[in-house]
């Protein structure tokens, strides 16, 4: 080798050895160990809960669960289910490390984790030979099974128990289960088993059978925003509260959707987490401007609803969302209306509070159920078309004009009274013009109020007070007869038991044959016949007999009497072979008679019984002999 290709380390120049590399070229930044990049974790498994008290949300199953474990009443499999994110592997881990819990001082099974056992670290990290975590979706053959359950039967290593849990276990095949059976029934007293699912009605009957379920609930709104607000201020991140909500709203009852999102969010915002910063994020509307073009919409202005939409549109809202949106908040007055006390969540918006309960009080729950009906349909609608901002504008179109129209009973009841349409002196109501006349908030008295009666109700009223108002069950049995719905008086003849009858209500326990739709069939008979509404329903109780039953009952007592009457006993001695075959009385016929040439029976006469035993009398009685 020539001598001026070796150089020694004394031939090269000094360098600095902060600033220059080995050859005293300058020498970049270091950069960040690649570890530490690679070590961050996301927020869903950082905060996962570590014990029983971190699962909130899931007191039920966690109350079940110390109770069975401080009576030693352990069971050998557990099902958990529910939808995604609620905690379902979570708590199988938990359970795995509280039947495997060890320390110095506590040698039994316990669900006090607070204090990590022997044998925690490693359940919790994965590695402990005898904890199998599974995953069904890529195990789900007969031959997958077989090589699990041969290892059953082989005592644990190091822990108390050999844990399998088995995730997505609905996935498993028919063949896989049927293998599985017979191991779980009666598994070796060292082995347990824990399922997740969720798809819990894919699972075969045979194997929650042998299983103890546990349904784990969506997490309630209110309860992850208090969580969210933990986490942000354990990570130093300022948030609104309406952010969080909003959070909250959108990941529908699973935690870690809701982790996800916020951990989405921080990313996203950089800094403070805000409204504005988690709707643009997630393209989710602006909830007051939802709640201003519901009101747009209820009052029909139609223009105005479709450039609210259309500024939305433009802003980057789904027009699906939107919509999605308006049902929700059509839900939430209806809520509002019917339990005031909603108005308490604390997921719900400062104007959600404030205006949906101005909403609850003017508007009528027809006009709710009506508008969520059209908005449901509407959704799947903007879903599929080609064209959603239209199809979003065709749906506000219809119900912004469907928001005066009568519902199918006051259109039938406005066609009987003659009134044809719902106008306050009963000439047709005017159509609103289209840029924004007066609906269900303005013109229409009716969807401004509590009060689903029509305008023209006073009129019907009127008409209804006139009709008659059955005081008793037998005189609902004569109106029928009155009205010659023979077919109504011969059923309730036959096959009514009454139990309760009021004003405006009848309960009573159907006889045996009895047709099941006789409460509904006479509901709208005496709405017809009354002109009010009646609850009638069956009950399961036992009711008086039937008036037939009645009927003959009192025949029956009628011939009794008269048989045992001497003058009658003496007739039937005198012929052989008579017998009694109806009693009247012709004083009760002729007074009947006479009231209905009066046109009243207010003034029937008191009759004394058919027989004394002052002297016989044979008017009433008729005879029947061989002769």
């Amino acid at each position: 080798m020539a001598d001026e290709d070796i150089r020694l380390d004394s031939d090269l120049p000094e360098r600095d050895p902060n600033t220059t590399d080995m050859f005293g070229n300058p020498e970049p930044a270091p950069a960040p160990p690649a570890a530490e990049s690679a070590a961050y974790t996301v927020i869903a498994r950082k905060y996962r809960p570590r014990t029983f008290e971190d699962l909130f949300g899931q007191e039920a199953m966690v109350r079940t669960l110390r109770n069975a474990f401080s009576a030693g009443r352990i069971a050998h499999a557990f099902m958990l289910t529910g939808v995604r994110g609620v905690g379902k592997t979570t708590t199988a881990r938990l359970l795995a490390r509280a039947l495997n819990y060890e320390s110095d001082t506590i040698h039994a099974p316990t669900l006090d984790l607070s204090r990590d056992g022997r044998h925690c670290r490693a359940i919790v990290e994965g590695r402990h030979m005898d904890v199998l975590e599974l995953d069904a979706a890529s195990r789900t053959g007969v031959g997958d099974m077989r090589e699990l359950l041969d290892g059953v039967r082989y005592a644990p290593v190091e822990a108390r128990y050999k844990v399998y849990i088995i995730d997505e276990v609905h996935m498993l095949s028919g063949g896989a289960f049927n293998a599985f059976l017979k191991t779980l029934e009666e598994p070796p007293p060292h082995a347990k088993f824990i399922f997740a699912t969720t798809e819990i009605r894919k699972v075969p009957v045979t194997v929650l059978s042998r299983c103890q379920r546990f349904d784990l609930r969506r997490v309630d709104a209110a309860l992850l925003v208090g969580h969210l607000d933990k986490i942000c201020r354990a990570e130093g991140i300022e948030a609104e509260e309406e952010a969080l909500a909003a959070v909250a709203r959108a990941a529908e009852g699973s935690v870690r959707d809701s982790l996800s999102i916020l951990d989405q969010a921080i990313a996203h915002a950089g800094g403070r987490i805000t409204l504005e910063e988690v709707r643009s994020m997630l393209g989710l509307s602006d909830r007051a401007r939802v709640i201003d073009l519901f009101e747009l919409v209820m009052k029909g202005d139609i223009a105005g609803a479709l450039t609210e939409l259309r500024a939305q549109y433009d802003a980057g809202a789904d027009p699906a969302v939107v919509l999605a949106d308006l049902a929700e908040f059509s839900h939430l007055v209806t809520r509002l209306k019917l339990v005031p006390e909603a108005a308490k969540d604390n997921s719900l918006s400062q104007a959600e509070r404030v205006r949906g309960a101005d909403f609850a009080q003017r508007l009528s729950i027809r006009v709710l159920a009506r508008a969520w009906q059209m908005l449901l349909k509407a959704v799947g609608e903007v879903r599929q078309a080609d064209r959603p901002v239209m199809a979003a504008e065709m749906a506000l179109v219809r119900l912004a004009h469907a928001a005066d129209l009568p519902t199918p009973d006051e259109a039938l009841r406005m066609l009987r009274d003659g009134s044809g349409a719902i106008g306050g002196n009963g000439s047709p109501a005017p159509r609103p013009p289209s840029g924004g006349g007066a609906t269900a908030l303005a013109a229409r008295p009716v969807l401004a109020s509590a009060n689903p009666m029509p305008a023209a109700a006073p009129a019907a009223q009127v008409r209804a007070s006139a009709l008659p108002q059955p005081q008793s069950f037998e005189e609902v049995v004569a109106l029928a007869s009155r009205h010659r719905d023979i077919t109504m008086k011969l059923a309730l003849e036959r096959d009514v038991r009454l139990v309760r009858f009021e004003q405006g209500r009848i309960e009573f326990a159907l006889a045996e044959h009895g047709n099941r739709l006789l409460a509904n069939d006479l509901s709208k008979r005496l709405k017809e016949w009354t002109g009010q509404t009646w609850l009638v329903a069956i009950v399961n109780a036992e009711g008086s007999a039937t008036l037939r039953e009645q009927a003959v009952a009192a025949r029956d007592k009628r011939e009794n009497d008269a048989a045992n009457h001497p003058a009658v006993r003496a007739v039937m001695e005198r012929f052989p072979g008579a017998r009694i075959v109806d009693v009247r009385d012709p004083r009760a016929a002729e007074a009947e008679a006479s009231a209905t040439a009066t046109g009243g029976d207010e003034d029937l006469p008191e009759f004394e019984p058919l027989f004394d035993d002052s002297e016989p009398d044979f008017d009433g009685i008729e005879f029947l002999t061989d002769n």
